[in-house]
């Protein structure tokens, strides 16, 4: 697959890198989930410069080899002379430093937070090193890493050493609707809208997963989602395996809270009954401010601190359908009954893709812009009395509003139903605003 996209983060990087070999050395952290295409993009960045790149693995060796590894790098890019008998990755980096007094270069560490495991003096040694040496060198020193949680603490947590070191911290994030739909073009000059919410419901704009569908040839929806829950498929361990690095030794009560949302369990309520009445609390905040892979919402103008309307849901469609279909149902792929596997994905999809089409039309009116708030409304109470919207949307004047119902097929549309959910909210929260109804569907996308 060609590169896409990323022309924000790229001329970023350059800005940040043409400072760094004018006036001294800076030091840009670059996170994102995996998957999420760091790698592709410090390459496509700083791959045509003058100056030379260093590239530097932090993969889960002995220190011993790690240095190894660097001194060869070193040696490729940089031909020069580099000490014998180099034991330390803070050796290496003093002599990276003392030769960026004289040479302009950017060093990359990529899954640096590895050195948790590796040697986790490291990151106060590197602080002492960048302290000493920042003003005098000439260093573009790029630090990437896909853990976000250990990548936050060790860069904003007040207690760890490197906080407030880095000059600039850039979050990579999924693939804009615009761009999903670029890609899906140049495979697929004829899809559907149902290639596409296929498309957005498994990758949710995550490259390396479209890749992995498109370059396979996977580009309509039904192929799309035999091949995601098919033997030969990367996904079906691809969840499990970013989050145990995540969650470590703890991951089983993580994985069953974010089973329980994923079956459409999203009060904390229904979640604590799922888990057998278990205190949760602790783990859904977590879930939300330490891993972000959560997230609390609440009606649209609701109060923040109005628990009884607080629903989650998980924040990545890749996660939400891999807990949906794949974890879910384990015990099938355990038994290598990928057909059933199957025939239960194609049995329950469209009812999960019709929440994804809201999700989908909530996405896309915010990419477009003019709002100033966005989601849905709903009311504590149950019961048919209790009103429920897909979409609501206020305008950035503060005087008007978006009220939207979302329908895979119009013909399911009832308007008079419609019409009264929109006196209701409009007695509810809307009360002054001009209100602008709206019907989405499969061909608006």
């Amino acid at each position: 697959m060609r590169f896409y996209n990323r022309e924000n983060e790229i001329a970023e990087l350059k800005r940040i890198c043409s400072l760094s070999f004018t006036r001294n050395s800076r030091m840009t952290v670059l996170t994102g989930r995996r998957r999420i295409g760091k790698t592709s993009l410090i390459k496509k960045a700083f791959g045509d410069s003058d100056a030379p790149m260093l590239y530097f693995f932090t993969g889960r060796k002995a220190e011993a080899a790690l240095v190894d590894d660097f001194v060869r790098e070193i040696h490729d890019k940089l031909h020069g002379y580099v000490p014998e008998g180099l034991m330390s990755v803070t050796g290496v980096l003093k002599h990276l430093f003392e030769l960026a007094k004289t040479e302009r270069f950017t060093l990359v560490i990529d899954e640096f937070q590895e050195f948790m495991t590796v040697n986790p003096s490291v990151f106060s040694d590197l602080q002492n090193l960048w302290d000493s040496y920042r003003s005098d060198t000439r260093m573009n020193l790029v630090l990437s890493g896909s853990v976000m949680s250990m990548m936050r603490r060790i860069f904003t947590d007040a207690h760890e050493p490197l906080f407030g070191r880095a000059d600039n911290i850039i979050n990579l994030r999924p693939f804009r609707i615009k761009v999903m739909k670029e890609i899906l073009k140049d495979y697929n000059p004829d899809y559907t809208g149902e290639d596409l919410l296929a498309l957005y419901s498994i990758t949710g704009g995550i490259p390396k997963y479209i890749e992995l569908l498109c370059d396979n040839g996977h580009v309509t929806a039904e192929s799309m989602l035999r091949f995601s829950v098919s033997y030969m498929s990367p996904f079906i361990d691809e969840g499990r395996n970013l989050l145990i690095t995540e969650f470590g030794r703890d991951y089983g009560t993580y994985f069953s809270i974010l089973l329980a949302v994923a079956q459409g369990r999203t009060s904390q309520a229904e979640i604590t009954a799922a888990l057998g009445g278990m205190a949760i609390g602790g783990h859904l905040e977590r879930l939300e401010n330490t891993y972000n892979i959560i997230s609390k919402f609440r009606p649209v103008m609701s109060k923040p601190g109005s628990k009884n309307t607080v629903r989650f849901r998980i924040s990545d469609n890749f996660m939400q359908f891999w807990f949906r279909f794949i974890e879910r149902n384990r015990s099938m792929i355990e038994l290598d009954s990928y057909e059933d596997l199957l025939d239960v994905v194609m049995r329950d999809y469209p009812t999960y893709s019709g929440l994804m089409l809201e999700k989908y039309f909530r996405q896309k009116l915010t990419e477009g812009g003019g709002f100033r708030e966005m989601g849905s409304w709903w009311e504590a109470k149950a019961g048919k009395e209790a009103g429920e919207i897909d979409i609501v949307g206020i305008r950035t004047d503060g005087k008007s509003a978006l009220v939207a119902e979302v329908k895979r097929n119009a013909r399911n549309y009832d308007n008079k139903a419609f019409m009264a959910k929109i006196e209701h909210i409009r007695t509810k929260i809307l009360s002054g605003y001009e209100i602008e109804s709206r019907l989405y569907t499969m061909d608006d996308m």
